[in-house]
């Protein structure tokens, strides 16, 4: 299994912050190892939301089915919390995405498992290797991301 784990902090609003990265077609906006994102079905950012994600990954298109588990908007002091899972014959990711309002604006905790099914199994430890290049990719494009939050 690989796994992925990163604080960002941004001056903006927790529920802009939120409501952004709840609507999990963002991602193509700010990961730059993803194709494509969108909703394909349900309502934006919330439980029971599906969305087509197309990573890319050596060279190849993989397309991933992500549907929200769970999404708990920020309230007051509490963090809000954003739940997702993707599964494949080959692969599942199971992903959370937190958002705990400060004093100045919020910090985003981004936690990403990934690990390979069956066959595929001993490779991850390669997939962890790739996963933590890819995940810091992704790092700098989010924190990219929740800064312009304040702006939008």
């Amino acid at each position: 299994m690989a796994r992925y784990r990163t604080t960002v902090d941004s001056t903006a609003p927790a529920a802009d912050v939120f409501d952004y990265l709840a609507d999990f077609a963002s991602v193509a906006l700010w990961d730059p190892g993803v194709r494509s994102a969108e909703l394909i079905s349900g309502t934006p950012g919330t439980s029971g939301a599906w969305y087509r994600v197309v990573a890319g990954f050596l060279g190849r298109a993989v397309p991933l089915d992500y549907e929200i588990l769970a999404a708990e908007p920020p309230t007051g002091q509490y963090a809000g919390r954003v739940e997702l899972e993707a599964h494949t014959a080959d692969f599942r990711s199971h992903d959370v995405i937190s958002v705990q309002p400060t004093g100045t604006g919020c910090r985003v905790t981004y936690d990403a498992d990934l690990a390979l099914k069956g066959l595929r199994r001993p490779f991850d430890p390669v997939l962890r290797i790739a996963f933590t290049v890819i995940g810091e990719r992704a790092r700098r494009g989010l924190a990219a991301a929740v800064l312009l939050q304040r702006a939008a």
